[in-house]
C-alpha cells in the first residue's frame, strides 16, 4: 500500500537532523512530499541525511544555542518559498551528573542546547510563519494552511530521572514553551505540540560503556529500563518520527498546546 502524501509543497526545518530521530523526521517527511531543511552541528552527519533525503533537502550546519544562526537558519529556508511551515525543534543533548557533582558549565550548556536552543528557533522563526500567516489573514481572511511547530521534551522531564537534573529541567520548559505559544500563536493558525519519547535507539540512549563520547546511559540502567518496556524494547528513531508527522500534518489541524508521551506504553510514575 502506498503512503498518501501529506506534505507536498511544505517547507520544514528539522534541527538535530544528522542522526537518529531528527534524520528519521527528514526522511519521513520527504517521502510525504516536504522540503526539508536539516539542521546538525555535525557537517557530515547533516550531509549523510541530506544524501538520504534524494535531492529534496537542503543542509544547514550550525548551533540552535547560537540566536544569530537560529535566524540564518530561518532564512535558509524561507528562501525556499518565502515562509515556514514546519518546525521540528529536536536538537538536543546530554550532560549527566549527580546533582551534587553537575558543574554550572553542565547545566548551563545542557539547557543552551535544549531550552534556549528551542526558543532561539521559535523567535527566529517568527517573521516566516506568525508574520507570514498574519498577511495571508489581513489578504484574504484566513491563513493559507495550518503551521506546524513541534518541539520536544522528554519522560525523564515526566517522571525525573537520576543524573539527569539540567535535562529533564530543560526538557520540562519546553513544556510550558509548547503551552504558552500555543496559546499566543493559535490565531494565526500555527499548531505548537510536543513529543516525548521514551527509550529509543540513538546514541542518547545507548549503552555508555560502549562510546568514547561520554554519551549514552549506564549499561545496568539500560537494561533495568529495557525490562519495564511493555513492547520489551527501547522505539526506533522511525517510530517516533510518525509520531511528529502526526503533529505536523493536516491531520492534526485541531490539536494545539498538547504533549504527547510516546513511550510504547511504559508508565509513568
Amino acid at each position: 500500500m502506498s503512503e498518501s502524501r501529506m506534505l507536498v509543497d511544505r517547507v520544514a526545518v528539522v534541527t538535530g537532523a544528522g542522526r537518529g530521530i531528527g534524520r528519521a523526521v527528514a526522511e519521513l517527511f520527504v517521502r510525504h512530499g516536504a522540503r526539508v531543511v536539516v539542521n546538525d552541528l555535525d557537517a557530515g552527519a547533516a550531509a549523510e541525511t541530506v544524501a538520504a533525503c534524494g535531492g529534496a533537502a537542503v543542509a544547514s550546519v550550525g548551533s540552535v544555542a547560537d540566536p544569530l544562526y537560529a535566524e540564518t537558519l530561518m532564512k535558509a529556508a524561507a528562501a525556499l518559498s518565502g515562509s515556514v511551515d514546519i518546525l521540528v525543534n529536536n536538537a538536543g543533548i546530554t550532560r549527566d551528573a549527580m546533582a551534587h557533582k553537575m558543574t554550572p558549565e553542565d547545566w548551563a550548556f545542557v539547557l543552551d542546547v535544549n531550552l534556549t536552543g528551542t526558543f532561539n528557533c521559535v523567535r527566529a522563526v517568527a517573521p516566516y510563519m506568525r508574520d507570514v500567516a498574519k498577511k495571508e489573514i489581513e489578504a484574504r481572511g484566513e491563513p493559507a494552511h495550518h503551521r506546524k511547530i513541534v518541539n520536544f521534551y522528554s519522560t525523564s522531564a515526566i517522571s525525573g530521572n537520576v543524573g539527569q537534573l539540567n535535562y529533564a529541567a530543560a526538557k520540562m520548559g519546553n513544556v510550558g514553551l509548547t503551552r504558552t505559544l500555543a496559546r499566543e500563536w493559535a490565531p494565526f493558525r500555527i499548531n505548537v505540540n510536543a513529543v516525548a519519547p521514551g527509550l529509543t535507539e540513538t546514541r542518547l540512549a545507548s549503552a555508555k560503556e560502549d562510546r568514547s563520547d561520554g554519551l549514552g546511559i549506564p549499561r545496568a540502567r539500560l537494561d533495568a529500563w529495557i525490562e519495564k518496556l511493555p513492547f520489551g524494547r527501547p522505539a526506533k528513531p522511525a517510530e517516533i518520527a510518525g509520531v511528529v508527522l502526526f503533529f505536523a500534518s493536516p491531520l492534526s489541524d485541531w490539536v494545539t498546546g498538547q504533549e504527547l508521551n510516546a513511550s510504547g506504553g511504559h508508565q509513568i510514575p
